[in-house]
């Protein structure tokens, strides 16, 4: 995962179900800013994958059209092997799965 600019910042596009759940992040002034919610994504989320952090000028988020979502997968030459529309209405989480189930455990024919 990389985590890029926050899309519902509490001093830009807020929506109610951040208030509901207490995710109330400002944009990012910093890196550390990023750092510090990244950690808190992670660990509000349970998540076991690794997190990195997008740059200040938002590199990975241009390069990869990643704003507000967006969900790839880099084969190991760092290509996009699986590439979805964007999120969150925009992409198919089933689509992911069944993708990383057949890279990791193709059916044999």
């Amino acid at each position: 995962m990389i985590y890029i600019r926050e899309a519902h910042s509490t001093d830009g596009w807020q929506v109610d179900s951040n208030l509901l759940d207490d995710v109330l992040i400002a944009d990012h002034e910093s890196s550390q800013d990023r750092f510090e919610a990244v950690s808190a994504c992670v660990i509000g989320l349970n998540l076991t994958m690794p997190a990195l952090v997008d740059t200040m000028d938002n590199l990975a988020e241009r390069t990869y059209s990643a704003w507000p979502e967006r969900l790839y997968v880099l084969d190991t030459d760092g290509r996009v092997a699986f590439k979805c529309g964007k999120g969150p209405y925009g992409f198919n989480v089933d689509e992911l799965e069944a993708f990383l189930e057949e890279i990791t455990c193709p059916r044999v024919r």
